[in-house]
């Protein structure tokens, strides 16, 4: 599995998540697969968002696009942090 971790602090979550919502299908188009958004305890506007993709040079494409770049501004998105992941392993206790 090839996942994405991003966080990043935005204005307002609220108006994040409306344009988040919005980016659903161009996001699947490029290949995520799932996602689960997190905020930190302390911070609402504290944003983890934990994707699975159908290969990281889809997500890299598609998290470097001009298109998107685009969308993190009219999203409010302050200087997100970009990992890219391959699972190596997982596990229920």
């Amino acid at each position: 599995m090839q996942h994405v971790l991003i966080i990043h602090e935005v204005e307002s979550y609220p108006a994040w998540k409306v344009v988040f919502d919005q980016a659903a299908d161009i996001r699947k188009c490029a290949g995520e697969m799932s996602y689960q958004l997190l905020r930190y305890d302390n911070d609402a506007n504290n944003i983890v968002h934990f994707s699975v993709w159908s290969s990281l040079d889809n997500a890299r494409r598609f998290f470097e696009s001009p298109e998107l770049v685009e969308i993190r501004r009219k999203a409010g998105v302050k200087a997100p942090d970009f990992i890219y992941l391959h699972e190596i392993e997982r596990g229920v206790l």
